[in-house]
């Protein structure tokens, strides 16, 4: 009995982007069938392939954004090479490239030109800043976007300086958000036969992640409070998002929504008394009132330090509160909620003869289920897809000799 494929077959995908945020919607798309060329350079390809290669494994960055993608390489500095790009091209539901503005036009893979080679390409183009601002034409990174985005201060504590973390938050926003630009345009094209060009930027993809936060923060004119306790609402409907040490320093969160959210909480914890005690029956006391919060904050840090974290969650739990260990990130890699939905899988390396925990796919698709791949080797498609394409041996033989592939 064949397999089922995935929800994505039949979408043809030419990708000519290196690095992160232009890699990874089409790689997710190749996990959901699509058949996706990555087109690189034949002398070293791209120059991720080179970055963070633990002994006896394969890069841990191309392989997270390649994954199960086909790698044809082309030199496009040559007529033959444009020319094969634009026979792949014509075939081609969507192109992406992340090349900062005006490179890809000068390397021949343009919009404008693509477009008369495909009315009906969805052409993706990401960028740092976006084109229409100052710096649009300056090259952008993922900490830039989180720098200029706002993120850093989500993770800020008064009084210590503001900083980039070290996950890749604006890349992987980006991603998710051109994988859905594309299948909306996609969908669109289908529907009238004209293609269209989508813009996005690792900045205003960063912007978005902020959600609902952003917006308060811009309706207050005023930053959000941060560090230790996330304070949200109104007086009247209070809501908090707090972490606390246990008894051997192992933290948790729990969080709030609501005034009965609080004494469910407190009662399930065995706290309510003091927290009476101390004033702090009615949550929304600490709602714009920097001491009392200060105040509420080291109470709580005093009673959750004197019981386990395994207890203190398994109370919350019990209570209906959502509350959870913080997990590190080698942690959240064997978390049983984690493994048991499959977001982290492991996946046969022949080549290097291991089986290598990786990635899962985000979504669970009862008739198509997503199909994890490893990454190409450098040119690995060139015969197959060239000859897909009419060309015949010598030809490609040719192409060889003279390093157009």
């Amino acid at each position: 009995m064949s397999q089922p494929q995935g929800p994505l077959s039949g979408v043809r995908v030419v990708s000519c982007s290196t690095a992160q945020a232009g890699t990874v919607p089409y790689m997710l798309m190749a996990d959901l069938g699509a058949d996706v060329i990555k087109i690189e350079t034949p002398q070293g390809g791209d120059p991720s392939r080179r970055m963070t290669v633990l002994p006896g494994m394969p890069s841990t960055f191309f392989e997270t954004n390649n994954r199960g993608v086909k790698s044809v390489t082309l030199n496009l500095k040559t007529p033959e090479g444009r020319a094969i790009l634009h026979r792949l091209v014509e075939r081609a539901d969507i192109f992406g490239q992340n090349f900062r503005p005006g490179a890809a036009e000068k390397n021949g893979f343009g919009w404008e030109e693509l477009r008369k080679v495909n009315p009906k390409l969805v052409y993706v183009s990401i960028s740092g800043y976006g084109t229409q601002g100052p710096n649009g034409h300056l090259p952008g990174t993922d900490s830039m976007a989180q720098a200029l985005g706002g993120i850093a201060e989500a993770y800020s504590a008064p009084g210590q300086k503001m900083r980039t973390g070290i996950a890749s938050v604006a890349d992987e926003s980006t991603a998710m958000l051109a994988f859905g630009g594309a299948l909306a345009a996609l969908i669109h094209a289908r529907a009238t036969g004209v293609g269209q060009k989508v813009e996005l930027s690792l900045l205003g993809s960063l912007v978005r992640l902020l959600g609902w936060t952003f917006t308060t923060t811009m309706w207050r004119n005023k930053d959000p409070v941060t560090g230790q306790a996330r304070v949200t609402g109104t007086a009247e409907r209070p809501g908090l998002s707090a972490s606390f040490n246990d008894r051997d320093g192992k933290p948790l969160v729990f969080q709030l929504t609501g005034p009965d959210n609080w004494h469910d909480s407190m009662t399930a914890l065995g706290f309510l008394d003091r927290i009476k005690a101390a004033g702090f029956e009615d949550l929304g006391v600490i709602i714009d009132n920097d001491a009392k919060r200060i105040e509420l904050l080291a109470l709580l840090d005093d009673l959750f330090a004197t019981g386990s974290r395994d207890d203190w969650v398994a109370r919350l739990r019990a209570a209906d509160i959502v509350s959870a260990p913080i997990n590190t990130m080698l942690e959240a890699s064997n978390d049983p909620d984690v493994l048991a939905n499959g977001h982290v899988t492991e996946v046969d390396y022949p080549k290097h003869g291991k089986r290598l925990k990786v990635h899962g796919t985000p979504w669970r698709f009862s008739e198509t289920p997503a199909r994890p791949g490893i990454a190409p080797e450098l040119g690995e498609h060139n015969e197959a897809v060239l000859a897909e394409l009419g060309y015949d041996a010598a030809a490609i033989s040719d192409f060889k000799a003279r390093k157009v592939i």
